[in-house]
């Protein structure tokens, strides 16, 4: 029988205005549901897959999911909701930003200055089928600066592939510490069967690295399991797919990729406070195949000017998952 829901909560506007966006890769996001406790997942996102090789330069994470996380010791740090069923999981998380032109070797001034952040996260998603709700908490502990890998690991990747070598990364952001604690919340408002869904995106972040909130919405259309669904049928549906779209706008209180590390400020260049662009918007889109246990992501997004003197930029990511 054909159904169709709706579902609506008070005090979730006025939440979504106060709460906080992401890390550069967010893998607890109900688009990038797995049905299952037991995962492994690969992202990697680049600028190359639009074209260009600035600003939010790569991405990559290694994702893992399963029961057994929960007796790791930072998982007693996360909040969970009652009456929820929990995933645990682990990350190792590697972001690298550069500015518009990687063969000058000098400080490129009104440009984004080099960056790149290591990061260990402890995560947890709780979903409430009940009240078609997901309450995602992150925490996050690593580094920024020289000791992240990112020089090495952009030329290595450019000698690969027989690209421009960067010049720059001796005036990149200095070593500190980097610390995040992060909160997502997501309602699912309306649905259709396994065809369509609807939901509200907040989320709260706050730490050394960056301090942002965000609200906004996600649509998918398709074939797929329900991201609020707690029931365990990824062994049953043997093919998903289905397209998604994520605007969203931002607050931004701090980003250290930008402005140097809360600690040590002894970068030679960054950007002043007063040219940061506290307001932004992002739009993501993404198509998601699930074969078996087997997901494959492509997505594009795009977030509106950082500081005064940035410029649009889109990237690109691959994301490759296997259920076990």
């Amino acid at each position: 029988m054909t159904r169709l829901r709706c579902f609506a909560g008070t005090g979730l506007l006025s939440l979504a205005a106060l709460l906080a966006s992401a890390q550069a890769i967010d893998n607890t996001q109900a688009f990038r549901n797995i049905q299952s406790d037991h995962y492994f997942r690969i992202y990697y996102e680049n600028d190359f897959f639009t074209g260009t090789d600035r600003d939010y330069t790569q991405g990559i994470l290694l994702e893992w999911v399963n029961p057994s996380i929960r007796r790791f010791p930072l998982t007693a740090l996360l909040w969970r909701p009652a009456h929820s069923m929990v995933r645990y999981g682990l990350a190792l998380e590697n972001n690298g930003y550069t500015p518009d032109h990687i063969d000058y070797a000098q400080i490129q001034y009104g440009d984004r200055p080099y960056a790149g952040a290591l990061l260990l996260k402890t995560f947890l998603t709780a979903i409430d089928a009940h009240r078609h709700e997901r309450v995602s908490t992150t925490l996050s502990t690593g580094l920024i600066g020289p000791w992240a890998g990112d020089e090495d690991m952009q030329k290595d990747i450019h000698h690969w592939i027989h690209y421009i070598q960067p010049l720059g990364w001796g005036n990149q952001i200095k070593n500190d510490i980097a610390l995040g604690y992060q909160v997502n919340y997501e309602k699912e408002f309306l649905s259709w069967e396994d065809h369509f869904s609807f939901s509200s995106y907040a989320s709260a972040r706050v730490g050394t690295l960056s301090t942002k909130a965000a609200a906004g919405a996600t649509a998918m259309i398709g074939d797929f399991y329900s991201p609020f669904s707690s029931d365990k049928k990824g062994s049953v549906k043997k093919f998903q797919f289905y397209v998604y779209d994520l605007p969203a706008v931002s607050v931004i209180g701090y980003d250290a990729t930008l402005q140097g590390g809360l600690f040590d400020r002894s970068s030679v260049y960054t950007i002043p406070e007063k040219d940061i662009n506290r307001i932004t918007f992002v739009n993501r889109w993404g198509i998601v195949i699930i074969f078996r246990r087997l997901y494959l992501e492509y997505y594009q997004s795009g977030p509106t000017q950082e500081f005064s003197t940035s410029v649009y930029h889109k990237s690109g990511g691959l994301q490759i998952g296997f259920g076990f």
